[in-house]
Order: structure tokens, then C-alpha cells, then sequence
């Protein structure tokens, strides 16, 4: 027996209507995958600022935050800007007054930007505990003639129980 055309077409609606329904989740997981890296990107609020393991940084009580900023790492036998090695401790003679890489690279940092501000350029020196005070000294002179005057030293939180 053949079936009218609007009976055909009836039949094939009333088949595509009454057909069980499926879930697409590919659109789903796509919005989850972007979600969670949101959540991950966003989620921190904290400074974080470079460090290494092997540079024990002394512990701080003072209240404020840390400021992102030029950083100098006293780092087993060498002086590192940014991550980048500038000098070696075994060049640097007891009666040098500055270190000379690291001069070199400040000068060149400076001379990268347009101003310089009249209470100078900041720089956070990261060294450890242990490390010697004349080559501290010898690092924020060198800081200090290259007009990176507000010199900070990176410190540990304390931990506070309570």
C-alpha cells in the first residue's frame, strides 16, 4: 500500500520527533577545559618572586608585600641579573670596590629606560644567609653607582602561627 505524501511526511516528522534524545557534551567539555584554566590563571594572588633552592633567604617580620622589581641572586659561585649569570665570585678581588659585570648590566638596564627617577631605579638583591657581608656591600655599591638606589633585600615571610 503506498502512502500519500503529506501520510510520508507525517510519518518521517512523527519518527524524527518521537526519537530518543542524546547529549552532546563535546561543546560541554569545552567550556569546562576553558573554565578550569581560568580558575587556574586567576586563582593566585601572590607575588611570587624568583628564587632557587640553594639560596636560603633570612625570615622577615615586616607587613608588606613584595614588589616585582630588577633582581640580583647571589647563587653558589656566581651573580646572576634576572636569571642570567653576570659575574663569578672567584673574579672578584677583596680590594674591588664594585663588581664589573654586574655593573655592566645595570648600566646597560638603565640605559634601556627613557627617565630614570630622581630617588633612583629599584632592585631587590636575593642572597643568602650565609653569604659574606663585604660582597653584600660590594653588590649594593655597585647598585648604588649605577643610579639603582632604592635597594631592597629579598627575606623569607615568617610564619605566624595563630
Amino acid at each position: 500500500m503506498k502512502l500519500s505524501r503529506k501520510a510520508r511526511l507525517r510519518k518521517r516528522h512523527y519518527r524524527r520527533m518521537n526519537k530518543a534524545g542524546a547529549l552532546n557534551l563535546v561543546s560541554l567539555m569545552d567550556i569546562f577545559t576553558i573554565l578550569v584554566f581560568f580558575l587556574m590563571v586567576n586563582s593566585s594572588d601572590v607575588k611570587v618572586m624568583q628564587n632557587a633552592a640553594d639560596v636560603p633567604l633570612p625570615t622577615s617580620t615586616a607587613e608588606l608585600e613584595a614588589v616585582e622589581n630588577l633582581t640580583v641572586q647571589v647563587s653558589g659561585p656566581s651573580i646572576l641579573v634576572q636569571g642570567r649569570e653576570v659575574a663569578r665570585l672567584d673574579g672578584i678581588e677583596e680590594t674591588d670596590t664594585f663588581i664589573s659585570g654586574l655593573s655592566d648590566e645595570l648600566a646597560y638596564r638603565r640605559n634601556q629606560l627613557e627617565t630614570v627617577p630622581e630617588q633612583g631605579l629599584e632592585v631587590t638583591i636575593l642572597a643568602g644567609k650565609e653569604t659574606d657581608y663585604r660582597l653584600l656591600r660590594k653588590i649594593m655599591q655597585t647598585c648604588v653607582n649605577e643610579q639603582f638606589r632604592q635597594v631592597r633585600l629579598a627575606v623569607e615571610a615568617e610564619v605566624r602561627n595563630g
